[in-house]
């Protein structure tokens, strides 16, 4: 009787030690998974991130952590409601050719329409002279601001250096509208000796690599002004309070009526600004319509499609969430 009372007895305290154990363990892995530890864990860690970096500034592995840039330097441009701005906006041009076969170019009401053409016009008899436009090729302008017919004249007035030849040589040929635009200077050298030192920049991405984009472009090209006292700008600089540093190698180079338009509209200074401002818009992103109308495609297709499968998921897991499962212990038929 003592023998089994003894065994009885070890037994059981292994099993009373088994269960401490599990209680204790499932009472850790509690707080680990409460939202309270995480949410401490959280605030610890980013107080410890904020104080490192009151006292040092900058974090080992990241560098510099806050927002700084050139642009804070400069004046901040306003933002302005350009046409294709918005989300589902898109850029007005797509209606010029039939507005010109319909002879109505004339009429104010469809100004928005011819925008790019006219932004193109200024930087062909303005910007060119000094800016390349590499990314952009005649073809480009097809179907958007002129016809195939007027780029291909267009392209033709410029001679491109082809070859070689059956002998050889590289001659020069009347441009096709496969040639891209064509550079106002042979190489770097030549553009920084002929803007005494400054190197003027491709305008193909220019809108996308600058801080503020098209609102900064269109400020920068009206935003010449004498500089205020105390500043001084060394001599074939000047002054815009929108450039960085505000001293900047470009001159003013849009003044009323420097541009003839041949739907009649103003030459303004403003005008010419907000028109090759757009062109250059364009330019950057010549998909930025395609882009969008996919993008509403897409939006309309997969929000039908997650509809749908809301729908077979509570279709198909209703009856298995709903279903009650009970459980009918055995009778014992010895009583």
């Amino acid at each position: 009787m003592r023998s089994t009372t003894l065994f009885s007895a070890a037994r059981s305290a292994p099993v009373r030690f088994a269960s401490t154990s599990s209680t204790s363990s499932a009472g850790f892995e509690a707080v680990l998974n409460s939202r309270a530890t995480l949410a401490s864990v959280g605030l610890f860690t980013a107080g410890t991130i904020a104080w490192y970096t009151h006292l040092y500034g900058t974090l080992p592995f990241i560098g510099e952590v806050h927002a700084g840039h050139l642009s804070d330097e400069g004046l901040h441009p306003a933002a302005y409601p350009w046409s294709h701005k918005g989300l589902v906006d898109t850029f007005d041009h797509a209606r010029y050719a039939q507005l010109r076969n319909l002879a109505v170019l004339n009429t104010s009401n469809h100004e928005p329409f011819i925008s790019i053409r006219r932004g193109y016009q200024v930087y062909r008899e303005v910007c060119a002279a000094c800016h390349s436009l590499d990314r952009i090729a005649w073809r480009n302008l097809v179907g958007v601001s002129h016809t195939a017919d007027e780029v291909k004249a267009m392209a033709e007035e410029v001679e491109y250096t082809d070859g070689p030849n059956s002998e050889g040589e590289m001659f020069q040929r009347p441009g096709k509208l496969a040639d891209y635009m064509p550079p106002p200077y042979p190489n770097e050298e030549a553009a920084r000796a002929g803007n005494a030192g400054a190197l003027p920049p491709d305008l193909s991405l220019i809108v996308k690599a600058r801080h503020g984009g098209a609102d900064y472009i269109f400020s920068l090209l009206t935003g010449y002004i004498d500089p205020p006292a105390g500043v001084e700008i060394r001599e074939g600089m000047n002054y815009n309070p929108y450039f960085p540093g505000g001293a900047i190698s470009m001159a003013r180079v849009l003044f009323d009526g420097l541009v003839e338009y041949e739907d009649g509209t103003p030459a303004t200074t403003s005008q010419m600004a907000k028109d090759v401002t757009t062109f250059l818009s364009w330019a950057a992103e010549p998909e930025h319509d395609e882009r969008k109308k996919y993008g509403i495609k897409a939006v309309i297709i997969f929000s039908a499609l997650t509809l749908l499968s809301l729908y077979v998921k509570r279709f198909k897991w209703s009856p298995i969430k709903n279903r009650k499962i009970q459980y009918t212990p055995p009778v014992d038929k010895t009583h």
